[in-house]
């Protein structure tokens, strides 16, 4: 008993100082944010990107209370944006939305980088992911993927013209990518955007486009469209009867213009755990998960090391997509 009440006092003594360190800890981490974050998106207002990143603003905002302002700074397929996120300081608050473009394509396909996506940038957790629909106009020949790559091989090679909305994008790659697994070439006829690559493709200037999904749900509803699959791993809620690429005779096919959050180097852990912590909340909320399902997009969520692996898994692959195309943009 002696002994005992010797003890006693010391580790009083301990806890005591274990709750006074961590009661001083606290308001360091609650006290964050203490006045608005700017969300960098680099893409401009109105495309997926732009829609992802405002629906997470605000869902953030209404179940925490912060004050995400959302600015567009769009240029060089999402560069100039991310090189305003990676020269930020990282306090916490200047965060971007990263996207498959910018943080795995673009690093192959431009020779000089402004940023190095692997260094520059502090990963907080993957968003959504938004495939793209295969389209040909609604009077095509086409019926099915298996119609179309059937055409092309019994055709002269590049006697097909695959429309994008420019070089790079994610519509372009996945062409190169299934004119690859396929063992076809398609003639590439790059546009300054969807409007345009749409307008050709329905007036017969060009035969198959992979389009976004929000650009293709009205024209398809409108019957100026055919969907003949997507490229997502698993079916889209939006278009349940179209099949996917993987699914119509190439396994493991899959491309997506994926996004993510990122901070610039060097932010702190605790910043980034609530961050993720709060955003991973408001992408299991229902009315999240049914609005990106509604305009063609699928969560995604995990933690930062999952981000991590995926990106390697994205920058490999496009890649070797890049380099088997002989694709360099300046």
């Amino acid at each position: 008993m002696h002994a005992l009440s010797r003890l006693l006092p010391r580790r009083l003594a301990a806890a005591a100082i274990a709750v006074a360190t961590l009661a001083g800890a606290a308001p360091a981490i609650a006290a964050y944010p203490e006045r608005p974050i700017n969300l960098v998106v680099p893409m401009p207002p109105g495309g997926g990107t732009d829609v992802v990143s405002r629906l997470l603003a605000e869902r953030l905002g209404v179940a925490t209370g912060w004050n995400l302002v959302v600015q567009n700074k769009p240029g060089a397929t999402g560069n100039i944006g991310m090189d305003y996120v990676a020269r930020a300081q990282p306090d916490g608050y200047t965060v971007g939305m990263g996207q498959a473009a910018n943080l795995a394509i673009n690093p192959a396909l431009y020779p000089k980088m402004p940023f190095d996506p692997k260094k520059d940038f502090t990963l907080v957790g993957l968003v959504a992911a938004q495939p793209v629909v295969l389209v040909v106009r609604a009077d095509s020949p086409y019926k099915t993927l298996a119609d179309l790559v059937d055409d092309a091989r019994k055709k002269p090679a590049a006697a097909l013209r695959l429309a994008s909305a420019g070089n790079g994008t994610i519509g372009h790659m996945s062409g190169v990518m299934l004119a690859r697994r396929a063992g076809v070439e398609f003639l590439h006829v790059p546009y300054k955007g969807a409007g345009p690559a749409v307008t050709d493709l329905v007036g017969g200037q060009t035969d198959l486009y992979f389009i976004t999904p929000q650009t293709a749900f009205p024209l398809l509803a409108a019957n100026k469209l055919r969907a003949l699959a997507v490229t997502s791993n698993a079916r889209l809620a939006a278009l349940p009867d179209v099949p996917t690429v993987a699914e119509s005779g190439y396994p493991g096919f899959e491309a997506s213009a994926w996004t993510g959050l990122v901070g610039p180097a060097g932010m702190s852990p605790d910043m980034v755990n609530q961050l993720n912590a709060r955003m991973q909340a408001v992408l299991k909320e229902p009315a999240v998960i049914k609005r990106l399902e509604d305009e063609g997009s699928q969560p995604l969520g995990g933690t930062p090391a999952d981000f991590e692996a995926y990106m390697k898994s994205e920058t490999a692959k496009w890649a070797d997509v890049v380099k088997a195309a002989n694709i360099k943009l300046d």
